[in-house]
């Protein structure tokens, strides 16, 4: 790691505050109404985040680069994967109440343990197995009182689909995370963000056939935030990883429930049910023995490289 990005606080900082700027981004689409359809909300979305993150690349003296790419299918797939996780996830957090939403989202790195097993060929030992089982299980317990409400009809469903919506959105973010990790062998980050970000506008366009809202001013305004909010919160979290090890800031993820719990209350009158509490409770502990595991064996195998002689 070099030397300028030896600053664990700025880095927490950056993160702390990336997850502040995505709840603002997610409050906004939640004040947009849950009439939008999930394309046009992702449209706003990935449009809008174009404007910070060039302007970011601008400043950085990395905008030029930014548009080469050995690997042009790659941004492709990893664009469609990501924006199918994105809608998904948007109509899920439009139709539930924005606690359950968040912690529902929560499911990405347990789904991104086992994905990796699967594709990259990751061991994975007895450990994070046990970690992403009892993760799992929390997921359960705050989706099943929504996924019961699939014969009630009306707002049941709805929020019975919303929560199914958001795991899907997991899912496929953790076959996003996967393409991105083959990616970044070839391709540097502010590429990757950028086509990320402009494929994702690109395919939600595809959308349009099948019917967008005539928004309202307000709709509209709400929408674009989202999407600048978006983009911040992209260079953000980005620029956290440049100060501090993946494993000191990723926990800090998990402030976004307080956030999340307390401006639902606030804005939306949403109150967190007892067993969205215990289930949240389970799956961020899971979470979190994660990254420390993954933290563990990184210390593990430096270890391993620095004992082992050259050329062996």
């Amino acid at each position: 790691m070099a030397a300028d990005a030896l600053n664990p606080l700025r880095g927490i900082l950056l993160k702390v505050t990336s997850v502040m700027v995505f709840v603002l981004m997610q409050t906004c689409i939640k004040s947009a109404g849950p009439d939008i359809p999930a394309g046009q909300i992702t449209f706003y979305r990935s449009a809008f985040a174009i404007v910070p993150i060039v302007l970011y690349l601008a400043v950085q003296g990395e905008l030029r680069g930014a548009f080469y790419t050995q690997s042009p299918f790659g941004h492709f797939k990893r664009g469609v994967l990501g924006i199918t996780s994105m809608a998904f996830g948007f109509y899920g957090l439009v139709h539930l109440p924005m606690p359950d939403a968040i912690a529902l989202g929560y499911s990405l790195p347990l789904i991104a343990v086992i994905l990796a097993a699967i594709f990259l060929g990751e061991t994975v030992r007895i450990y994070r197995w046990t970690a992403v089982f009892v993760g799992l299980i929390g997921v359960v317990i705050i989706s099943w009182p929504k996924l019961s409400m699939f014969d009630d009809g009306g707002m049941g469903s709805a929020q019975a689909i919303g929560a199914l919506s958001v795991i899907i959105s997991s899912m496929m973010a953790g076959f996003a995370l996967i393409q991105t990790r083959q990616l970044v062998r070839t391709e540097r980050t502010p590429t990757i963000v950028f086509y990320f970000s402009l494929s994702g506008a690109v395919l939600s366009l595809l959308s349009l056939p099948f019917g967008w809202e005539e928004l309202t001013t307000s709709e509209t305004f709400f929408l674009i935030c989202a999407g600048i909010c978006g983009g911040v919160g992209q260079i953000l979290v980005t620029e956290s990883y440049r100060y501090a090890d993946v494993s000191t800031v990723a926990p800090f993820e998990y402030t976004s429930i307080l956030l999340g719990i307390a401006i639902a209350y606030t804005l939306f009158g949403d109150v967190p049910t007892f067993t969205m509490l215990v289930g949240t409770s389970i799956t961020v502990s899971a979470g979190i023995f994660i990254i420390y595991r993954e933290h563990q064996l990184g210390l593990e195998r430096k270890a391993a490289r620095r004992a082992s002689p050259p050329g062996a």
